[in-house]
């Protein structure tokens, strides 16, 4: 059963929100029991202060530990200072209300976070991807789980490109997770395409995830919010991880998607600073790729990003942004890098076609950042200096074949059948 609230037109009260989470966070999820809480890290829009706050109020007493995890999934790791600033906490209330408080940050880059729960088999993984992918996937996990009784998933659910709708068991898979099993779904991801993925609730990768929390045996609840702006929750739904996602999922697509009549020749996104490297900053893309006419142009207009990827930039600068069937026509090249890097390079670049040995993309993507033309060449993504962009020049020109998308990332375009 689902507790919850939420409407088109305006965002909830503080009031409304309190009384959902009275309803649904009931004494047995946490009485005398250590609770650990997943949270999205920087890179997503919701209102993580006011939602901790609230709980920490109404359960932290009765727990017997009341922690936090931040679910980075392979984003760069935060300091303790970063945590408390994504949470709101201030120093004197670590240092009181939070004096016993763990605050996790998922170190999925070292090999002693993670313990194997199980294999997706052969058949399984057949099954799931439509014959595309056929193998034995180890499932591993943040071990720090197995120190708690009880798992709360608190986040935010958007229109995502690997996913369908993130949310729900994406914050175990790949919020806690890693390994193989991570590179194998974005890789399935990306077999499946963006465009055949995004913005649908029911996927092959949502079936593999929750094939996969299956494996878990750590009591898992879900508190899944729905929002509009950073401070605005337009709903709000406690309960089972799968149905609480699906009733935002339900809502997010009717609030996240924007339908326009037609496709567009040229797009501009501006990419919010949340996204503080191209890694992240693709979702522009990913958001935006549907509504570009064919031969079209999508600029990311970024000038706070100075580098595609801290964690993984050393392999995109080895293979840079290509479309799917160039790594799918030449698989034996491409051996030594992480699928979850090759699904990304193929998110970014997009949909096309190859031809007598080359690639043609459906569409121009254009990096307006921080990064110089010789490193956009070299990553094979289109360059335009920042500085000679006006966006007013952007503006209200639909007309005319070009769209303008502030703060571009999370709400999905796509165009009317």
């Amino acid at each position: 059963m689902v507790l919850g609230a939420g409407n088109l037109t305006s965002g909830l009260s503080e009031t409304d929100i309190r009384s959902v989470m009275e309803s649904g966070l009931v004494p047995e999820l946490y009485e005398n029991k250590k609770v650990l809480v997943l949270t999205p890290d920087t890179t997503r829009t919701c209102p993580l202060p006011l939602m901790i706050s609230i709980l920490q109020e109404l359960i932290g007493d009765g727990a017997e530990r009341l922690d936090f995890m931040v679910a980075l999934g392979t984003h760069q790791p935060l300091s303790e200072e970063r945590i408390l600033e994504l949470y709101g906490i201030t120093e004197e209330q670590r240092e009181q209300l939070y004096a016993d408080t763990i605050f996790h940050n998922h170190r999925w880059d070292l090999e002693s976070t993670f313990k194997r729960i199980g294999y997706l088999s052969e058949k399984d993984t057949t099954e799931v991807s439509g014959g595309r992918l056929k193998e034995k996937v180890p499932v591993d996990i943040n071990k720090a789980i197995f120190d708690y009784d009880q798992l709360l998933i608190l986040g935010p659910v958007f229109p995502h490109e690997v996913v369908g709708y993130s949310g729900g068991a994406k914050y175990l898979f790949p919020g806690i997770s890693g390994g193989e099993f991570l590179h194998f779904f974005h890789w399935l991801g990306a077999v499946v395409t963006c465009p055949g993925t995004i913005g649908i609730k029911h996927t092959p990768v949502r079936e593999v995830i929750n094939k996969a929390m299956k494996l878990v045996d750590v009591p898992v609840f879900c508190m899944s919010m729905v929002v509009k702006s950073k401070s605005e929750l337009f709903g709000f739904y406690l309960g089972d991880y799968i149905e609480s996602w699906e009733a935002a999922a339900d809502l997010s697509e009717k609030i996240h998607v924007i339908y326009k009549d037609k496709q567009f020749q040229t797009v501009l996104g501006v990419c919010p600073e949340m996204y503080y490297e191209l890694w992240t900053g693709g979702k522009v893309m990913y958001k935006l790729e549907q509504v570009v006419a064919p031969g079209g142009k999508l600029i990311i207009y970024a000038p706070h990003i100075t580098e595609v990827s801290r964690t993984w930039g050393n392999y995109m600068d080895k293979i840079g942004y290509h479309i799917v069937d160039y790594f799918l026509t030449q698989p034996d090249k491409f051996t030594d890098i992480p699928r979850g890097v090759l699904a990304h390079s193929t998110h970014v670049r997009g949909i096309g076609e190859m031809k007598d040995g080359r690639e043609k993309p459906r569409i121009e993507v254009v990096l307006a950042s921080s990064l110089s033309e010789e490193e956009c060449q070299k990553i094979n993504l289109g360059y335009m200096d920042y500085r000679s962009i006006n966006l007013d020049d952007y503006k209200n020109r639909e007309d005319e074949g070009v769209l303008f998308v502030d703060h571009a990332g999370e709400t999905l375009h796509l165009v009317k059948l």
